[in-house]
């Protein structure tokens, strides 16, 4: 696109989590399809991502913290200033803390609840009242198939991501009749820098077979932009693992998370 300035014909759109993996990629993906975006991060690296998608779209970059209140105040800010409401919005945003809860670091594991859950909530609630008012829109929430299973030695994260898939499917059947669509993103094993910032390098998960941050965003959008409840993106050994998640008692599925988020 020679012109990537915003103008009211291309939707607007919003990807959180957008520095880097998954997140990066669902940005990438929007950009490709014709929206304009703004994209949020804690990290420098998210202007870096601004400016390389100003070569096919109109890009703002926010640098914010969503693990706190105004993090996510200046997100809806940036936002509320286009006089476009977003169309389309992935929320993505999230951490693990890796190790047994009793050896990890409090102010890690709440900073997470911050991340995954609160914000999840603050944004989802807020992008939701604005699509409805619109009377359109598509939300993408980034779950995973740990949230069908308890996740012992990365306990709060797969805990939070059983928050975001349950938040995710009670909000699309409230928002049933608004012409709002709620899709639940559920990856497995994604190759990001997800578990060496979780402290989880060197396990069994991370030393296994990973997806492709492109395959999952890809089949992430798509599925959002088709209005489908949710996706398992990747290989059919994650659909598997998830269908017999669903199957087995919460006792051996704990046991066979923990042996994958234990060290090789």
């Amino acid at each position: 696109m020679d012109d990537p300035t915003p103008t009211l014909a291309r939707p607007l759109g919003l990807v959180t989590g957008a520095s880097s993996g998954i997140g990066r990629e669902l940005a990438r993906e929007l950009a490709e399809r014709g929206y304009d975006l703004v994209v949020v991060a804690e990290d420098d690296a998210i202007h870096d991502v601004a400016r390389e998608l100003d070569a096919i779209t109109s890009a703002r970059a926010v640098q914010a913290d969503l693990a706190t209140t105004a993090g996510n105040e200046a997100t809806l800010a940036a936002l509320d200033a286009d006089p476009r409401r977003p169309a389309v919005a992935a929320i993505n945003a999230g951490i693990g803390v890796g190790g047994p809860l009793v050896d990890t670091d409090l102010d890690a594991h709440l900073r997470l609840v911050a991340l995954n859950v609160t914000s999840t909530v603050h944004l989802g609630k807020e992008l939701a009242e604005r699509m409805v008012a619109e009377g359109d829109g598509r939300l993408l929430f980034t779950s995973s198939i740990a949230s069908q299973m308890p996740g012992p030695l990365n306990t709060t994260y797969a805990a939070s991501k059983s928050f975001v898939q349950s938040f995710a499917e009670g909000l699309r059947q409230e928002l049933a009749d608004s012409g709002v669509t709620v899709t639940a993103l559920m990856p497995g094993p994604t190759d990001t820098e997800f578990f060496d910032r979780a402290g989880l390098d060197g396990t069994h998960i991370d030393e296994g077979h990973k997806d492709s941050a492109e395959q999952v965003a890809r089949e992430g959008v798509d599925a959002m932009l088709a209005g489908r409840d949710h996706v398992v993106p990747g290989t059919r050994m994650n659909a598997l693992q998830a269908a017999l998640s669903a199957l087995l008692p919460d006792s051996l599925t704990a046991k066979l998370h923990g042996k994958m988020n234990s060290p090789t």
